[in-house]
Parts: structure tokens; sequence; C-alpha cells
């Protein structure tokens, strides 16, 4: 109790040199608004009273805050604004006590009493009163929230990554302000992340654990804090997957033919970036780089992220130019390649395409030498007819048969593998004759 009546009497000496008149009636005054106590009575229509309720504040640190209190009927009383929490005197009446330099005071008609914060901290944050030396104090409290606007604390935040692909990865953000953040991450491009077995948008926390990664998960991720205090902020983190090459051939068989221009393709994946080029089949490399031209090859190597296309036009093929080529892609992971095998094809007919009708010429002969003028007929591949029995189609006349010689002579309509067989019938049955006879 004495430590407080120290303080009080503390107190009542500085009201006594700010108070406007020195005379003992107003230092009492002063002192009695400290103990919440006046001189005299009072019927309650002659008291202050406060016309509105001081209004609670909101403001982000580092801007103004304003807090109003309105008196009606104040008279002579005096009015004080006190720090709650700390029991700190700011301003007695017209006069400003604290030392803070960022608190100031202002006045309208001796009703409207501000107090003024600069540039808010967050130590500002909470109860103030307004205090009416009536007896009992007359009193109303306004409350002043400082909101802090998100920030990344760099040093606990994680940095761009490069691991192997299935390894286990951690990405960690930490951010501060009041309220708390709510801290979420999600991919710059916009895509799902294939977290935890599902495929997802936003990962929410400040943790992003991935397990067994792969290339799929490659790209650059964004930890996003927010509080509703504007503005937001973010922290980009790149990710890179670092896998040996592969490559897919979308046409191991290519066809051209003498003249024609063709293009072999090559699909590849790898991080870090690979070296990729074309060789013949004796080893011989065609292209070293990304685009390189010339009068018989153009090969052109296209980047997407970690993949690339690849592409060898071959112009005016010629004959030397048929057989196996092979694209290769290589990073200091591995090295990978694939073989295309280019085979030439007839060239495109620049005539009709329907045949054209086909005709055989057959002689035939009299017992004469004499020549007669030939005759044409379409080829009959099922049937041939020889209309005159004296005349074998093999020895000719039937006088120049051998001796025990059947004629062949198929019947109209007979095929060809008909005729074969009698032949052969014929021919085996002279090769008995003989035989038999004897």
């Amino acid at each position: 109790m004495s430590l407080i009546r120290i303080i009080v009497s503390a107190i009542y000496v500085v009201a006594q040199v700010f108070l406007a008149r020195p005379s003992l009636v107003e230092g009492r005054q002063a002192r009695n608004l400290l103990l919440g106590q006046t001189s005299g009575h009072h019927h309650d229509s002659d008291l202050p009273r406060f016309a509105e309720e001081i209004q609670n504040v909101t403001v982000s640190v580092g801007r103004d805050a304003l807090l109003a209190c309105v008196v009606d009927n104040l008279r002579h009383y005096k009015v004080a604004w006190v720090r709650v929490d700390t029991q700190t005197i700011l301003s007695i009446h017209q006069n400003v006590i604290t030392q803070n330099p960022r608190i100031t005071l202002s006045y309208n008609d001796h009703r409207s009493w501000y107090l003024h914060i600069k540039e808010v901290q967050e130590v500002d944050r909470g109860w103030y009163m307004c205090q009416v030396n009536t007896d009992p104090m007359k009193s109303r409290q306004g409350y002043v929230q400082v909101v802090v606007p998100p920030s990344i604390i760099t040093k606990e935040t994680s940095t761009d990554m490069v691991v192997r692909e299935a390894s286990n990865v951690t990405l960690t953000c930490k951010a501060t302000g009041y309220p708390e953040p709510y801290v979420m991450w999600r991919r710059e491009d916009g895509k799902n992340i294939n977290y935890n077995g599902e495929s997802v948008n936003v990962v929410d926390g400040e943790v992003l654990h991935i397990v067994k990664i792969s290339r799929l998960h490659m790209g650059a991720y964004l930890c996003i804090a927010s509080n509703g205090v504007p503005p937001s902020v973010s922290k980009r983190v790149s990710l890179r997957v670092q896998f040996p090459p592969m490559l897919s051939i979308p046409n191991q068989l290519e066809g051209a033919y003498i003249g024609q221009d063709v293009t072999l393709e090559c699909h590849t994946e790898a991080y870090p970036n690979s070296i990729n080029y074309w060789t013949t089949e004796r080893g011989d490399m065609i292209v070293s780089g990304n685009s390189v031209s010339g009068d018989k090859y153009e090969a052109v190597a296209t980047d997407s992220g970690y993949n690339k296309y690849m592409m060898l036009k071959i112009r005016n093929v010629g004959p030397k130019d048929f057989g196996s080529y092979k694209c290769v892609a290589q990073n200091s992971l591995g090295g990978t390649d694939g073989v295309i095998k280019l085979d030439e094809i007839p060239a495109p007919s620049t005539t009709s395409t329907t045949q054209p009708p086909y005709y055989a010429t057959s002689a035939h002969k009299n017992g004469r030498n004499s020549n007669k003028k030939s005759r044409q007929r379409p080829i009959d591949y099922e049937v041939e007819e020889w209309r005159n029995p004296d005349y074998d189609r093999n020895y000719g006349p039937a006088s120049m048969r051998p001796p025990g010689e059947l004629p062949d002579v198929p019947s109209p309509g007979v095929s060809h593998r008909a005729r074969l067989i009698l032949h052969l019938s014929s021919s085996l049955l002279s090769l008995l004759l003989p035989a038999i006879r004897r």
C-alpha cells in the first residue's frame, strides 16, 4: 500500500505541474481524477455523461490509430486517457503525460477527446480507458487491435532442391504474423500434386512431404501464407528431380522411295538435360548439338522441361541412305539409344493403276510347213482348249510322237493341274508299255 501511495503522490506532483490552474482546488481535482473522486455533491443531471461508446479500432502495424471519447456536460471536470493493462496515465485533460513520443492528444469544443497513436506497434495492442473525475469515477474502454500481415521466415523455409528420383523429400515453410498465418503449398503452374496417393491442388500446412518422388513432381512450388491481413505473401521453391535418360520411338520402321524426303522421330526424357545426337548404323555421328542443317540432313531438338523431341530429316533419299539410324541421349547419370530402320519401298506409279489386258500368242501348224497368221487371245489360266487331236503340244504332229506315247489331248474344261496329272500318267504308262509287251 505504501508503494501505491508513493506512486499516487508522484503523479499528483506531475499533475500539479501541468494543470493550467495551480490552485488548491484544481490540484485536488487532479489528484481525485486519478483516485476516481471529486469534491462536492451534484445531481446526476449535472454530472458529465458519455455521449457514445468508444469504438474498438483494428489497425495494421505501422499505421496510425485513433480513439475517440465524447463527453457531454463536462463543465469543470477533467478527462484522462489511461492504458488499462499497464495502468499508465497517457493524458490528463489537455496535457499529455506519457513520454511515448508516438502518442498525442487532440480535442474539440471541450466535448470530443481524441487519443492518437502514430505508427502503431504490436506493443500498443490492448485496452484503453477514458476517465472522467466524477465521484464515483466514470469511464469507457476501447480496444486497439494491432494486426500484422504475414511474413515468411526465410531461415526456417526450404530453398531450391535437387534430388534423385524415388527418394523422399520434405519442404518446410515457416511464417509469422498476427493473427497466426495459414500456410499452404501449391504448384506454380497450377497442376495437381500427387500427394499420398491422391491428386490434390493444395496441401495445407507448413510441411510438404513427398514419398518416392518422381519426375512428375518436378517444378516450382509456392508456399503461401495468409491471415486475412493484406497482403498475402509467398515463397517460391524450385524442385528438380534427377534421373538417367529414357527414350521412346514412335515408329521403329520407316519406309521411303528413291528421291523422297523422310523424317525420323525420337522422344527422350532426362534430367540433367541430356546431350542428344544421331548416328548411322556404322556409328558415324550425323549431328551434334541442338540444330544442324545441311544439304543432306537436317536435325532439330526441341526442349520442353525434361522432355526433348528429336527429329532427323533426310533429303532426297538415295540407295546408300537405306539402313539403320540410332538416336542417342546421354547425361551425367547414364545414357540410352534407340534404333530406327529405313527401308526402301516402290515409288508410287504416275500412270493408271489399271492393268492392261495380257495376250499370249499361240501358233497352230498344218501338215505342210506353211506359216499362217497367228491369232491372239487372252490367257486363260484355268482352261486351255486343244482342238486338233492330231497335234501334240509336247511333240508337235502325231506322227512325231514316240511309239506307244498317248496323245496329250485334254478335254475341254480340264484345268491346268488336271492336264499335268494326265501328262504324268501318260509318261508313266509309256515307260511301262515296253515291259508289258515283253
